[in-house]
């Protein structure tokens, strides 16, 4: 018997399986079931992002929202579209909404550093990613993008130490 979970869980797997648009039609099929399921919105939206579909996107993570106000992955999610799309003041935004709703968030907390970085704002960056590492301490982005930013601060050995830690992680850590 189908049902909303087994979809989801079918959907997610193609999506991991850089299927999107398959899966897009299995969350849509699980949302007939259960239009108030604010994960089967999240969901889909991450499917349909993987796609470029940024407006469809952004509609469904605001869907998840209304359902779920407290669900801080659709936040991170909206904000990693207007980083894509440059729109970094709204990008910042919705970082900093996830973490108002969730202030341990590894990735709410790497994604704003990784904003931070981009518009050389290095110091808020480095606090940023310590931040994620606190939290999971062995998260890959999280570390290399903190090599990174200590290069750009220009505190070698630091970055000398972050990059002995990257050796010994796989890119799936965390």
């Amino acid at each position: 018997m189908e049902t909303a979970s087994l979809l989801n869980d079918s959907g997610i797997a193609l999506t991991e399986a850089n299927r999107p648009d398959e899966a897009i039609l299995l969350f849509q099929r699980a949302l007939d079931m259960e239009p108030e399921n604010p994960l089967l919105w999240l969901n889909l939206g991450i499917a349909q992002q993987r796609l470029g579909e940024y407006d469809a996107a952004l509609g469904s993570f605001e869907q998840a929202i209304l359902i779920k106000d407290g669900l801080a992955e659709a936040w991170v999610a909206m904000g990693l579209i207007f980083y894509e799309i440059g729109e970094f003041e709204l990008a910042e935004e919705c970082y900093h909404s996830a973490l108002v709703r969730d202030e341990f968030s590894p990735k709410a907390w790497n994604n704003l550093g990784t904003l931070h970085f981009a518009e050389c704002r290095y110091e808020e960056a480095r606090h940023c990613f310590e931040e994620a590492l606190s939290l999971a301490p062995l998260f890959y982005d999280a570390v290399y993008n903190l090599r990174d930013t200590c290069r750009e601060l220009h505190d070698y050995r630091a970055a000398a130490e972050f990059e002995r830690i990257l050796s010994g992680l796989s890119k799936q850590s965390w």
